[in-house]
């Protein structure tokens, strides 16, 4: 790894003024967004104010240049790299105090299969100076900067994702222990002098902690232990810095007894998300003497499970930041209400997400602003002046104006559930007749898309298709009926929600029903193939990358394949969700993809990864071996130095370059409309 650069020159200053304001307009007139556009690395990498809110520190790169760190002054708009590599990337980054900030690196321009060195762990000062290596990327590895003479933290040392008191030169960071069969054993956190690089390590309570929250003041508070199927919340009492046993619950289910800490106030309040005896999981506060939550809550997202984080100063909780059909704030203060409403007047066509930097008196927030056609947008608002300085895209070369208006929709299931989706109809079309491509997420128990610009539906929407996004049962955030209406749905109820929301757009009229495809990653490629099992007569074709072909796969891939899925998920989770290996043996096997191959007669495109953990390659491999001894339609891909999805650039452009021209045959405009695909 090279030294430090202490600065690019102001070229690269430059850069940063306009970052992200590369015109839209390079595209030839008339022709699609360029596929660059829209799974090209983005050259904005997010922006941090320091506590005070007089430096902005932002993530950025240049035309032939390694992402770099930039701090700004914001008083005279001076600014300088303060971290650049050219040999890897900055990766993350937040600040340690208003003088000094900490990061790590990652490498871009490799594979998951390539990656030879840890993110490391560096500490800089905002000018560039007392710059400090503070983990090892190798074992071994060269101290770079200052204060030598000590022993670096070993590779396996990340930041923790908190910000902690930003007032003083110490953060805490999480060490990560695996066992022999490279499963995770514990997390250590390590308090750090970003000055000197000296440590020690927080005493844990318990030998399987997996988790751990600081307070508001940035102390150890909370330590959450993973004991097979139980989850132990741990509190650390401020005046004895002991531990005690706060709360326990199942750790696979369906939540109802959960207590998942959202943060501390600045009096010592915890906040938590619960269910209690209700629906829907909403923000309480929880009593230290009792041990329980307080029954009254203090946010309630109607008809949603609370899914954010709470927003806050030094001075107080101000309100949260959390998602329903999109992601917006919710403000307790009544100062942060007025300064929301004046950013919404503002920037009246987009959704604004605000966060504050630590002192309460501070002129600047920070605000990510995004609409279903307009990427993330960064920008500053100075509480003083009303005025708004605009700092960053995304997605530079995407013209809004040709993306595709996206609706969040529900429909009813076969059974009567209610089924939320996101449908998105390409620009300047009428809902009409359209081709339609349904993307199933992964997971499957997670929380798909929300409302906003992404990037896979807007690309299929920019060459003619309508996009439709289900929110089958077993999703996530829809409360708790919706979730346990998926336990063990795996190629059934679940996939009946996926048709019946495509038919659901047919019998609307939106959708031309000869010119269907499906498509996913994950359980949405095992969701792509059970599809077209199941229906063989509405899907015309399907896409499948990196998915699951067979549940037994799942629970024991064999030792030359073998996955990183927990043995705790396989032996507590897996049995009581997806379905038991014993008792559901003949269900596992009639909605197994690999064992139904032979009735897939349909085009299919695949694609996976070589060096994928966690649905290894020969999940794909067998199924390819066995579909295409019945189906000559088949196109495969290997990317060998791949993973869980596409890392890499060029792998991204040509995944969904291939995807372009296999929609054109079977679905797209090669196919006239009403007609039968080939």
């Amino acid at each position: 790894m090279s030294y430090l650069t202490r600065a690019l020159g102001a070229a690269v200053l430059a850069a940063f003024a306009v970052c992200g304001a590369q015109a839209a307009a390079t595209q030839p007139p008339g022709a699609p967004p360029s596929f660059s556009s829209f799974f090209g690395n983005s050259p904005f990498g997010g922006a941090r104010l320091s506590p005070s809110a007089r430096y902005l520190a932002v993530r950025s790169s240049a035309p032939g240049q390694r992402d770099f760190l930039l701090v700004v002054d914001l008083q005279n708009n001076s600014g300088k790299v303060v971290a650049s590599y050219s040999d890897s990337d900055v990766g993350e980054f937040e600040w340690v105090n208003d003088e000094r900030l900490i990061f790590d690196t990652r490498d871009k321009g490799v594979g998951e299969g390539n990656i030879r060195r840890a993110p490391g762990l560096y500490a800089v000062n905002r000018d560039g100076g007392k710059f400090v290596q503070l983990a090892e990327r190798t074992r071994g590895g060269m101290v770079e900067g200052e204060a030598r003479g000590r022993k670096l933290l070993p590779w396996n040392t990340f930041m923790l994702g908190q910000k902690g008191a930003q007032d003083s030169d110490f953060v805490y960071v999480a060490s990560v222990v695996w066992d022999t069969r490279d499963q995770m054993s514990h997390i250590d956190l390590v308090r750090v002098n970003t000055l000197t690089g000296f440590s020690q390590a927080v005493p844990r309570p318990g030998r399987n902690t997996r988790g751990w929250l600081l307070d508001h003041k940035g102390e150890p508070r909370l330590a959450t232990n993973f004991e097979e199927n139980l989850v132990t919340i741990h509190y650390r009492d401020p005046a004895s810095s002991q531990w005690r046993a706060l709360a326990s619950y199942p750790a696979y289910g369906d939540g109802s007894q959960a207590v998942t800490p959202l943060g501390f106030g600045p009096d010592g309040t915890l906040f938590v998300e619960a269910r209690g005896n209700k629906e829907t999981t909403s923000v309480h506060t929880f009593n230290f003497g009792t041990g329980k939550i307080n029954p009254e809550p203090v946010l309630v997202t109607a008809g949603y499970d609370f899914d954010g984080t709470l927003v806050s100063n030094r001075d107080k909780v101000l309100g949260v930041s959390f998602r329903t059909d999109a992601v917006s704030n919710e403000w307790f203060d009544a100062g942060m209400k007025q300064v929301q409403q004046a950013v919404d007047k503002l920037m009246p066509s987009t959704v604004n997400v605000i966060t504050v930097p630590a002192q309460a008196d501070s002129s600047w927030v920070l605000v990510r602003s995004y609409s279903d056609i307009i990427p993330s947008q960064y920008a500053l608002y100075n509480k003083e002046t009303g005025g708004l300085k605009k700092i960053g895209t995304s997605r530079p070369a995407i013209d809004p104006a040709r993306m595709g208006r996206q609706q969040f929709v529900r429909y009813k299931a076969r059974d009567g559930l209610d089924i939320p989706a996101l449908l998105t109809i390409p620009a300047g079309a009428k809902p009409r007749a359209l081709p339609l491509v349904v993307m199933v997420h992964g997971g499957p128990y997670v929380r798909g898309n929300s409302w906003g610009w992404d990037a896979e539906s807007q690309f299929l929407a920019s060459r003619g298709y309508a996009v439709l996004e289900p929110e089958f049962r077993g999703s996530l955030g829809f409360g708790a009926k919706h979730f346990k209406a998926g336990w063990k749905q795996w190629g059934l109820a679940m996939q009946n929600d996926i048709a019946d929301g495509v038919r659901w757009a047919i019998d609307k009229g939106i959708v031309d029903p000869k010119r269907v495809c499906i498509a996913g990653a994950s359980y949405g490629g095992y969701a792509t193939l059970m599809g077209l099992v199941n229906d063989p007569d509405l899907y015309k074709c399907g896409i499948n990358w990196v998915g699951v072909t067979d549940i037994n796969l799942m629970y024991d891939n064999g030792w030359n394949f073998e996955s990183d899925l927990p043995d705790e998920w396989k032996m507590y989770g897996m049995p009581e969700m997806i379905g038991d290996r014993i008792k559901d043996a003949a269900q596992l096997k009639a909605t197994s993809p690999l064992v139904q191959a032979a009735r897939i007669t349909q085009p299919l495109l695949l694609a996976y990864g070589g060096v994928d953990m966690r649905v290894p390659i020969n999940h794909g491999t067998q199924f390819r071996d066995a579909v295409m001894r019945t189906n000559k339609q088949v196109e495969w891909v290997e990317y060998p130095e791949e993973g869980h999805g596409f890392r890499l650039e060029k792998n991204s452009v040509d995944f969904w370059t291939r995807v372009e021209k296999f929609l054109d045959r079977h679905i797209g405009k090669g196919v006239s409309a009403g007609a039968a695909a080939p």
